[in-house]
Order: structure tokens, then C-alpha cells, then sequence
């Protein structure tokens, strides 16, 4: 018979053992002991955990699809209708984005606060300063549907919706925009795509954020 492959989280050393804030470490601390009380109760833990470099990696590879898709729609729809890249501001491109990277993790937390006991109170912000990288993390599990929710709804939000609604009207900006948000969705994109090729006969099946890496770990019985 066929060996069952194993399926496998973050193998990056460095990411894993990198220096944690004390905030961090607290709410380390807070998920072992979730994982430890839930081990005791018969649930089985794996890592969906991915490495953040690979995920900036796949962030520039996908960039550039988006953009020939973005630009070709655009001319498809009307090459001589809407604004001119020259008209494009840089500084106020910028100051955008960093509003939407934001508002890219607060939606993260709005979303995933639906589902959780305590709502706001469940979710956490931090940033890993080695990175550069803001993140959100939600301390309670979830239902698979729940999870995949809150992860791809900044996506959905920020950059596909702009990313559209700036091809039909002819908006290089908002395009643009919708193009370089969808591309920031892309770690959420390949952990979406790691719980979904997940496979498991278990009865009963959790999914809870990793507070310290990016994804989630799964709880099975």
C-alpha cells in the first residue's frame, strides 16, 4: 500500500523560532494550553502553519498575472475610456495602501469575531517586525467554513471588488489598487488552499489560528 503522506506546516527554523514580542509569547502561551487541554480530550493536532517568505515569494509570482489580467480587461472593456496612468498619484497610492493593509487585518478580526464566543475580545493584532508584517489572529477554534471566511474576506473586500469595480469604470487607480490588495491576500490565499486540500475522515474537526505564524492548526477527533 501506498504511504499516507503527511500533511506538514511551516518547515522554516528560523520563522518558528523567531524572537517573540511579550505579547506574543502570552498568547503562545494561552494556545499551548488550549492545544494541551484539547490533546487530554482525544483531539489530534496538525499543522497548517505556512512560511511567510514563501508567501511573500508567491506574493511577486502572482503579481504579475494580476496585472496583465487587470490592464487586459481594462482595454478590453474600453481602451479610450477612463483616466491615464499618468494621472495616477503615487503619494496618495500609497497612503491607500497602508490604510488598506490596516484595514486588510481589522477585517480579518470583524470577520472571525462573528463566530466567537466574545466576539472583539477573541481576536488579536500583532506585527512581526522582521517581516514587515501585520497580522491578525483569532485565540477561540472554528468551523471550517468559519475560518475560510474570515481569511479570504479582506480578498474579497479590498481587492477583487475594487479590482473589478475599477475595470468597468475605467479606473487605472482603483484597479490598480484591487490588483496590489489582491496580491497582499496572497499568504491568505495559500493557507485557504492548504485547508482545502486537507483531507480527513474524522468525526469532528476544529480549526485554530496560529498566534504566532501564519495559518491555523487543526484539531481532529
Amino acid at each position: 500500500m501506498r504511504e499516507k503522506k503527511t500533511v506538514r506546516g511551516n518547515t522554516d527554523e528560523q520563522e518558528k523560532n523567531r524572537k517573540l514580542s511579550e505579547a506574543e509569547q502570552r498568547r503562545l502561551r494561552v494556545f499551548e494550553a488550549l492545544s494541551e487541554t484539547m490533546l487530554s480530550q482525544g483531539w489530534r493536532r496538525k499543522e497548517l502553519t505556512v512560511s511567510i517568505v514563501k508567501a511573500n515569494i508567491f506574493a511577486v509570482v502572482l503579481l504579475i498575472p494580476l496585472l496583465i489580467l487587470g490592464f487586459g480587461l481594462l482595454l478590453l472593456c474600453g481602451p479610450d475610456r477612463g483616466e491615464s496612468l499618468r494621472s495616477l498619484n503615487p503619494l496618495l497610492f500609497l497612503v491607500l495602501f497602508v490604510a488598506l493593509i490596516v484595514a486588510h487585518e481589522l477585517i480579518h478580526g470583524l470577520s472571525w469575531s462573528i463566530f466567537t464566543p466574545r466576539h472583539w475580545k477573541d481576536i488579536e493584532f500583532g506585527f512581526m517586525k522582521q517581516y514587515l508584517t501585520p497580522y491578525c489572529t483569532c485565540r477561540v477554534p472554528l468551523a471550517k467554513g468559519q475560518y475560510i471566511f474570515g481569511a479570504l474576506m479582506p480578498l474579497v473586500l479590498l481587492g477583487l471588488i475594487p479590482m473589478v469595480a475599477g475595470i468597468l469604470t475605467g479606473s487605472i487607480s482603483l484597479m490598480l489598487l484591487g490588483v496590489v490588495m489582491t496580491d497582499s491576500a496572497a499568504g491568505d490565499i495559500l493557507i485557504v488552499w492548504k485547508i482545502l486540500r486537507y483531507r480527513s475522515d474524522a468525526g469532528e474537526i476544529v480549526y485554530v489560528d496560529h498566534p504566532t505564524q501564519a495559518g491555523g492548526v487543526i484539531f481532529e477527533r
